[in-house]
């Protein structure tokens, strides 16, 4: 995901509707474009390639001057939209500061949604009111407890609305919803979002972005971390280190499912079920991971996960509301031959669930 444009209104592409672009600045002989050499690098990697167009624009003297502006910024969203192949993600947030003028701008969020699926029917957009995907109310990494991926579309009607229901409803989500909008948790790497040289030993640790990832996909959302490039338009080593050290936690967290080969026995009723697994020995839990088969919803309304042992009855391991796509839990490091997943109540009839099982995995290595 790409910052092409941030509130300062600086444009990262050759903007024919501004001036303050790359396009007047010695970069590349000012024949550069940021943005199109960002989409060809993700498409070299087979990655996605998702743009972010802030809507406040300090720089443009239309802003705040109503249809005026909305004509200037869905221009540079076009821009976007129409130069540079196919996009997986739009994100949009609902800043709306002052301008130039002083004024604040009344975004036309249809015409501007209605202009990525246009011309990007495939691409996810991104932003408090979605409508595909919802900021999750904060920037701290974490999501809901519970987290629905349903919503009510009303209590968010648009990017930037704000009070208690509308943090509630980001977070949490609704059971009762109309309208599925899973949520997606940015956080940055550092203490802000751009890169700092005095920050360079503040990165979050591997450590920390492990907790982040099980506050964020461990919570039935999606992680986008930010890690901001420098002035040289890389990314810092330290920030590199800090990531390679996150992937090599993951990778060992997940590296042996001890339920992996092992038959799973599921039972269900109309609003509860259960999933029984014998491990085969006694083994040292320290990690579960429960997913739903999200193409048919999101049901599981509370569980919970117990052990034994051969010696010993069951006890509980976990406990929780939602599932969704992913469910993390991290465990004291618990002796367990038979676990057991208890759906003790859905919102609709429940579908088998998955359970992984993993060992403790220490920290830091």
């Amino acid at each position: 995901m790409l910052t092409t444009k941030h509130h300062d209104g600086f444009c990262l592409w050759p903007s024919a509707v501004t001036r303050h672009s790359v396009a007047a600045s010695p970069w590349r002989g000012g024949a550069g474009d940021v943005v199109r050499e960002f989409t060809d690098a993700c498409r070299a990697e087979q990655l996605g390639a998702g743009v972010y167009l802030s809507p406040w624009d300090r720089n443009a003297e239309s802003y705040g001057e109503g249809d005026r502006y909305n004509d200037f910024y869905v221009a540079q969203l076009t821009e976007l939209l129409t130069r540079y192949g196919p996009l997986t993600e739009v994100w949009f947030d609902g800043a709306n500061g002052e301008g130039p003028n002083g004024r604040h701008q009344a975004y036309d969020w249809p015409r501007i949604w209605g202009t990525v699926r246009r011309f990007q029917p495939d691409a996810v957009i991104f932003s408090d009111a979605g409508p595909d995907i919802r900021w999750i109310g904060n920037e701290t990494g974490s999501a809901g407890e519970p987290n629905w991926s349903t919503v009510d579309p009303a209590v968010v009607p648009y990017p930037g609305a704000s009070g208690d229901a509308v943090t509630a409803e980001l977070q949490h989500g609704d059971p009762a919803g109309s309208v599925w909008r899973p949520g997606e948790t940015d956080v940055s790497i550092r203490p802000g979002w751009f890169y700092h040289p005095a920050e360079d030993d503040r990165a979050k640790t591997a450590d920390q972005l492990v907790d982040i990832y099980g506050t964020s996909v461990g919570r039935n959302s999606k992680l986008l971390l930010n890690v901001p490039p420098t002035r040289a338009g890389l990314l810092a080593d330290g920030d590199v280190a800090r990531l390679d050290a996150f992937h090599d936690r993951l990778g060992a967290m997940h590296a042996v499912n001890l339920a992996g080969h092992r038959a799973l026995a599921w039972r269900a009723g109309d609003r509860t079920g259960s999933l029984d697994v014998d491990l085969g020995h006694t083994a040292t839990v320290g990690v579960l991971r429960l997913s739903e088969d999200i193409a048919h919803g999101q049901r599981v309304a509370r569980y919970r996960v117990q052990g034994a042992t051969d010696a010993g009855g069951w006890a509980e391991l976990a406990a929780g509301e939602t599932i969704g796509y992913a469910k993390l839990h991290r465990i004291a490091p618990t002796q367990a031959r038979r676990v057991r997943v208890d759906i003790q109540d859905a919102v609709a009839p429940p579908r088998r669930v998955a359970l992984e099982i993993f060992p403790p995995v220490d920290a830091g290595s």
